[in-house]
C-alpha cells in the first residue's frame, strides 16, 4: 500500500503476500462501522473491510489487481504483513471515512461504494498487453507530474504499444516500460520484475548508497569532529551527534536516515522507540540551553517515514506551526484536480527542545522523507538557514500498482505544498547558501566547505 524511498541503489519496498486474481464481494448496505466497501479520493485504491481482514484493490479505469492485505489488531486498526498500521475511523456522515499509516503523515478519504468495479469481478488477462495498459493508465490516472517533466504521456503510448503483442517477452516488456518512465527522471518511479529493476535519480545527482553513507561519515568524523568532546551514535548508526570542537555552544546532528534504526522488520513503533531514546539523549536540559547553534546534516539521507520527521521536528520548536500541506492527484484525466489539502502540523513535544537557530545541509542525494523533513524546518520559529545544494525533488509517498503479468510499477501521486502552495519536486528544495558537496576536490583536499560555511553563519560570521 505504501512504500517510501526509491533510488537507483536503494529500493525499500514493503510487498505483503496477496493473490492477484481479482475477487467478488457481496453489497454493503447495512453493514455497520467501516465494514463494507470503500473508494478512496486519489489514489487509484478500494479497500474491501469484512470482520478481521483488510484487502486492498489497486484499480484503474481498464484493470483491478488484489493489493496489500491486513488483519484486524484491534477497534478500527488493521496490520499489514510488514507491521505497518493502518487506523480506519468512520465519519463525517455514514458513507464517509478516513484512513491513515503509523509511518506517514496525513489521512486519506474514504467513500462508501455498493459494490466492486465490474474488472474486479472476473478474471484479468495476463497477457503482455494487458500488463501494457494497467501500466500506462496507472501513470496516466495517478501520476502529477507530466506537465512539469516535459512529457507527453499519451505519445508515450502511441509510440510504444504497437511494440507489443502475443510475443513480447518479459524482458521486452521490461525495457518498454523502462524507456517509457526514463523522461521522467523521477527517484520515486521504478519498474520491477523479480531481481531486475529500473530507477534512476535527477540528472547531476548521486543516489544515497551504503559505501557513499559510509565514506560521507568517515570523512566528517576525521575532518570536522576529530577532537569533538562528545560524539556518539544512535538509531543502529543512522543518527550521529557531536557537540562541535572548540564550540561548547554548537552542536551537530547527522541523520542518514527515516528508517533503519532497529531491526529493518522491526514495526513502526520500534523505531520510534530508538528515536526518542537518541532524541533524549541528545537533547538534554543542559544542552538545549547551552546551544546557540545547531548544524542538521541531511546530505546523505535516503528517506524513509515523514511522520519519524515530523517527530524530530517537534523537538525543534516551542510553537505550533504547520510544516507543510499534503494533497493527492484525484481525477484519472485530469491532472489538476486533487483532493483538499490537508495541513501537516508540528506540535512542541513535551520536554527539553531546542530552539535556536539552526542550519540544514543539503544535497541531491537529500531524498523523499530526507526532503519533507527539510521543507517541515522551512518555516520553524527560531531561524533556519539551508546550505549547500538543492535537494533531489522527490516528497510523495509511492504507490506500488501490481501489474496483470505480475510485474510492478511504482510511482508517486502526491504533492507537499509550502505556504504559498508550491511544490518543490523535480527542482528539490534549494539552499540558501550554495556551497559544494563532496565533490572529488572537496575529497582530495579535505575540505567541506558547507559545513565550515554552516560554522560561520552560527557564529554570525557569514
Amino acid at each position: 500500500m505504501r512504500t517510501t524511498t526509491v533510488t537507483a541503489t536503494v529500493l525499500t519496498l514493503a510487498l505483503a503476500a496477496a493473490a492477484t486474481a481479482p475477487a467478488t464481494a457481496a453489497p454493503t448496505t447495512g453493514k455497520p462501522g467501516t465494514d463494507g466497501l470503500w473508494r478512496m479520493d486519489g489514489y487509484g485504491t478500494v479497500l474491501s473491510l469484512d470482520g478481521d481482514a483488510l484487502q486492498e484493490f489497486q484499480t484503474t479505469s481498464v484493470s483491478c489487481l488484489k493489493g496489500d492485505s491486513a488483519r484486524r489488531t484491534g477497534p478500527g486498526t488493521y496490520a499489514t504483513a510488514d507491521g505497518t498500521t493502518l487506523t480506519v475511523r468512520p465519519g463525517p456522515g455514514a458513507n464517509r471515512a478516513t484512513l491513515g499509516y503509523d509511518t506517514s503523515v496525513g489521512h486519506r478519504s474514504q467513500r462508501r461504494i455498493q459494490e466492486l468495479p465490474a474488472n474486479c469481478t472476473r478474471p484479468a488477462p495476463k497477457d503482455a498487453r494487458a500488463a501494457f495498459d494497467a501500466f500506462w493508465h496507472s501513470f496516466a490516472e495517478n501520476y502529477p507530474f507530466f506537465a512539469a517533466k516535459g512529457v507527453d504521456w499519451q505519445a508515450m503510448r502511441d509510440r510504444y504499444r504497437p511494440e507489443v503483442h502475443a510475443d513480447t517477452t518479459r524482458k521486452e516488456l521490461f525495457n518498454i516500460f523502462s524507456d517509457m518512465v526514463r523522461p521522467l527522471h523521477d527517484a520515486h518511479v521504478a519498474v520491477l520484475d523479480g531481481d531486475q529493476v529500473f530507477a534512476q535519480v535527477r540528472p547531476g545527482t548521486e543516489p544515497p548508497s551504503p559505501e557513499l553513507d559510509a565514506r560521507v561519515k568517515k570523512f566528517i568524523t576525521e575532518r570536522d569532529l576529530g577532537n569533538a568532546p562528545y560524539r556518539q551514535d544512535f538509531a543502529n548508526g543512522r543518527i550521529t551527534y557531536a557537540d562541535l570542537p572548540g564550540r561548547a555552544d554548537q552542536g551537530y546532528l547527522r541523520i542518514s536516515g527515516f528508517a533503519g534504526y532497529t531491526a529493518e522488520d522491526a514495526p513502526y513503533p520500534a523505531h520510534l522507540a530508538e528515536l526518542d531514546k537518541a532524541l533524549d539523549a541528545i537533547l538534554t536540559t543542559d544542552r538545549t540551553q547551552r546551544l546557540k547553534g545547531l548544524i542538521i546534516d541531511l546530505r546523505i539521507n535516503g528517506g524513509g517515514s515523514d511522520a519519524l520527521g515530523i517527530h524530530i521536528a517537534e523537538r525543534l520548536t516551542d510553537k505550533t506551526y504547520v510544516a507543510y500541506a499534503k494533497r493527492a492527484r484525484n481525477h484519472p484525466t485530469d491532472p489538476d484536480r486533487h483532493t483538499r489539502p490537508e495541513p501537516i502540523r508540528v506540535v512542541p513535544a513535551a520536554g527539553p527542545r531546542y530552539t535556536g537557530p539552526i542550519a540544514v545541509l543539503t544535497s541531491g542525494t537529500t531524498v523523499s522523507a530526507g526532503e519533507t523533513f527539510t521543507q517541515a524546518l522551512i518555516d520553524r520559529p527560531g531561524g533556519t538557514v539551508r546550505i549547500g545544494q538543492p535537494t533531489q525533488g522527490v516528497f510523495s509517498d509511492v504507490m506500488e500498482r501490481r501489474l496483470p503479468n505480475g510485474m510492478t510499477a511504482i510511482l508517486p501521486n502526491e504533492e507537499f505544498l509550502n505556504r504559498s502552495g508550491r511544490t518543490y519536486d523535480g527542482t528539490g528544495i534549494p539552499p540558501h547558501l550554495t556551497e559544494p558537496v563532496f565533490t572529488k576536490e572537496e575529497f582530495a583536499e579535505k575540505r567541506d566547505s558547507a559545513f565550515d560555511r554552516a560554522v560561520r553563519v552560527l557564529r554570525n560570521d557569514g
